[in-house]
């Protein structure tokens, strides 16, 4: 499994995070975790789709950290805490609460991703977690460069409005339905 998807997934991540050490980091990381999977007894039907799934949650992960980190040392330097205890509290994103909504949001996201249409799904994915471009996912579709644009499109207003409702705010965002040929 490790040399069957290695290289896919380290230029997957090195294009997410822009650091191909990290990208490997996250990579090694990602089989880890599903290696744990498999030796604790989870049957994986579909290695690759998991690797990428966990790939996709540590790159979540780390930006959430990353984030924090810079608020947290924003407010760090403006108040000085009183008690130097307070100065070595976890960050409040690793609060239980925290968590549980993170992958809850995880959870909602991929829910609406997989709740695409089937074609409109596989350009997104193609395009956004694959890397490909419009043009090579027209190709490998066998679709117009505008349509996998529209797919995408879609796609993207789809999650805006998952993230919508999700941080509560308004569902303004609609999923205009395509009724061309290339959407079957």
């Amino acid at each position: 499994m490790l040399e069957r998807y290695y290289r896919e997934l380290l230029g997957f991540l090195a294009n997410k995070v822009g650091d191909r050490h990290a990208a490997a980091d996250l990579v090694q990381e990602s089989y880890a975790r599903v290696l744990a999977m498999h030796r604790g007894g989870e049957s994986i039907a579909d290695p690759r789709a998991l690797l990428y799934r966990v790939a996709r949650n540590l790159v979540i992960d780390q930006h959430r950290r990353d984030r924090t980190r810079g608020e947290t040392t924003a407010v760090h330097h403006q108040d000085a805490p009183d008690d130097p205890m307070d100065a070595h509290a976890a960050p409040l994103a690793w609060e239980p609460e925290a968590v549980a909504m993170s992958a809850q949001g995880v959870d909602a996201m991929l829910a609406t991703i997989e709740g695409l249409p089937p074609r409109c799904r596989e350009a997104f994915v193609l395009h956004k977690f694959d890397g490909l471009s419009h043009a090579e996912v027209a190709a490998r579709m066998g679709i117009s460069r505008k349509m996998v644009e529209q797919h995408v499109k879609n796609a993207l207003i789809a999650c805006r409005r998952c993230r919508n409702r999700l941080e509560g705010g308004e569902d303004r965002a609609s999923i205009p339905r395509s009724t061309t040929a290339d959407d079957e």
